[in-house]
């Protein structure tokens, strides 16, 4: 098994952050640094990263989160800010697939399937993905179609997304907006293209897996539907 392949297996991170982890010389085999990303892991090898042995975890689990405000998207963090994997009851490690800024609340998955989260991620995959904003000022009918339609977030033009006012009061907006790329704070920068900087924002659907009714900090198990879906999508 390659190397990146075997740390995701271990619910460590996602493969793409098992390629950064070596390259940071944070991954050991049999005591040596690897400097190889492309290793494959043989029979009685001893794996390590950051000093503790890792095997692959041997059931693999699924979550859906309804991530809060302030945790990091992620399994460990520098600054010791609290971390979304501290949020699943269980004892099995897992690691978040794709990421919510530190102040986006809503949808996240977390699971120990690195070829699942691979494929989630990989930038050919795309799932719709629906948002819900509060952003500053009255929105008209005319800057959400510029929204719809795409604009320009620095150097990349966005997709047609779908957009729709819900209501506004005398300084925000609420609207629902549904992505189809994952560009770094993509909706963040597409509503302050148009004038109207986030004032919160929380991502409530992915594909066709939704948040519900799911309190902010809770998570549940995907069902075997829900994992049959995001595998076959």
């Amino acid at each position: 098994m390659r190397i990146n392949q075997y740390i995701a297996s271990a619910g460590i991170t996602s493969r793409r952050k098992a390629d950064e982890m070596i390259e940071e010389g944070r991954v050991r085999i049999n005591g040596a640094v690897l400097l190889n990303p492309g290793y494959h892991v043989q029979d009685g090898d001893v794996v390590e990263v950051d000093g503790a042995r890792i095997q692959p975890e041997q059931k693999k689990v699924y979550y859906l989160l309804n991530k809060p405000a302030g945790y990091v998207t992620s399994t460990a963090d520098k600054e010791g800010r609290p971390v979304v994997t501290d949020l699943v009851p269980d004892s099995v490690r897992v690691f978040p697939v794709g990421r919510l800024d530190y102040n986006t609340t809503g949808l996240l998955i977390l699971t120990n399937d690195g070829d699942l989260s691979n494929k989630l991620m990989h930038p050919s995959h795309g799932f719709d993905k629906k948002y819900l904003v509060r952003a500053n000022g009255i929105v008209t009918l005319a800057e959400a179609k510029r929204l719809e339609e795409g604009v320009d977030i620095g150097g990349f033009v966005t997709s047609p997304a779908e957009v729709h006012l819900i209501k506004h009061d005398r300084n925000s907006t609420i609207a629902e907006i549904t992505i189809h790329e994952g560009k770094n704070r993509q909706v963040r920068r597409m509503f302050k293209a148009v004038g109207h900087p986030v004032l919160e924002l929380s991502r409530i659907g992915l594909g066709n897996l939704t948040i519900g009714k799911l309190a902010q900090g809770q998570c549940r198990k995907l069902s075997p539907a829900e994992v049959e879906y995001l595998k076959r999508v």
